[in-house]
């Protein structure tokens, strides 16, 4: 099957590209190659794609309507996995413009590639941010999100109703999937796990937040690749059952559907930076601090939805996902 990977080069797009290329399938990779992040990195895995049977790479930037338009008439694509976006919480509060063009404009750029070329299924990430104040634990995808605590994740809600509008008014099945704290190799150099190892192994302070009192669902990346491959083989159908009267954001009398990708087991932060020395070796200097603007003190997936649909749900360790992780970074980094 041929199948467009969008942020190829990104932490989730590059190991869902190798794990569908592994299989047999056309992969597609587009990606701007941002500087958000080292692009040294972004490169690096790029490179492990770049001359593999069934690969093919388009540098070019969501916001570039013309440039997609002839991407999607090019390249005809079956079915989308829209994984490029501008992430972050905290960097959304001082580069806005940033989030509306990627995470927006990019977004209905894509919508419209995939509606005026017959796309099968168009499969995009969300993110556990779209929870924002919602307390009730664990976060299920019947709940309604209309309480977002950033604009990373306003624009990320944003795409889950721009994506049911298409699917009600154009028949464009899609699916929408809340990826919870995504960790594990070839991981970003923005996220916790990756700024902590780095600071531990240079003897430098960690910044804690929350006095280390943050719980987050941390899913490791092969269960995240797994749910994605799995849920992009079984096309967003309508809901039979779907009433206006009741109605159920996480389906509908469309061909949409929402899933949480969690590791339905909250950690606490103090206790991945235990790990995290364990793995290392080494002891972190610890300087607490409290909250940040737009975060949320926790996080906890319900993965029932995806379990009975799809039949999976993420089940590696956090022991064992900050083990692999700190074996890759010492590899890359060649640190002893």
């Amino acid at each position: 099957m041929k199948l467009l990977v969008t942020g190829v080069a990104g932490f989730i797009g590059y190991h869902v590209a190798e794990r569908l290329i592994a299989r047999g399938d056309q992969v597609i990779g587009l990606d701007n190659l941002n500087d958000y992040y080292d692009v040294r990195l972004k490169e690096a895995r790029l490179a492990r794609l770049t001359g593999r049977a069934g690969f093919e790479f388009h540098r070019l930037n969501l916001a570039d309507r013309d440039g997609l338009e002839r991407l999607f008439a090019d390249t005809r694509p079956r079915r989308v996995i829209h994984l490029a976006a501008q992430a972050g919480v905290r960097y959304s509060l001082t580069n806005p413009r940033a989030y509306v063009d990627s995470n927006l404009v990019g977004f209905t750029n894509i919508l419209e590639g995939c509606r005026h070329n017959g796309l099968e299924h168009l499969v995009y990430a969300s993110s556990s941010s779209v929870y924002g104040a919602n307390t009730r634990m664990p976060f299920s995808v019947h709940q309604n999100v209309d309480h977002p605590l950033s604009l990373y994740a306003a624009t990320k809600k944003a795409n889950e109703l721009m994506a049911h509008t298409y699917s009600h008014l154009y028949g464009l099945p899609t699916t929408g999937l809340r990826f919870f704290t995504v960790y594990g190799p070839w991981g970003r150099p923005d996220m916790a796990l990756f700024l902590f190892t780095k600071a531990i192994l240079e003897g430098r302070p960690i910044d804690v937040f929350n006095e280390g009192r943050m719980r987050r669902d941390f899913t490791y990346i092969d269960d995240i690749v797994e749910g994605v491959v799995r849920v992009v083989d079984r096309v967003a159908t309508p809901n039979p059952a779907w009433s206006g009267d009741a109605p159920d954001p996480g389906t509908s009398a469309a061909p949409y559907r929402l899933y949480n990708i969690g590791n339905n087991n909250p950690v606490e932060l103090l206790r991945l930076i235990e790990l995290l020395e364990q793995a290392l070796g080494r002891a972190a200097q610890k300087r607490m601090l409290p909250m940040q603007p737009g975060d949320v003190p926790a996080t906890y997936a319900d993965v029932d939805d995806l379990m009975r649909d799809v039949g999976f749900r993420p089940a590696t360790s956090i022991e064992e996902g900050v083990r692999r992780f700190v074996a890759w970074y010492r590899s890359f980094y060649a640190m002893g």
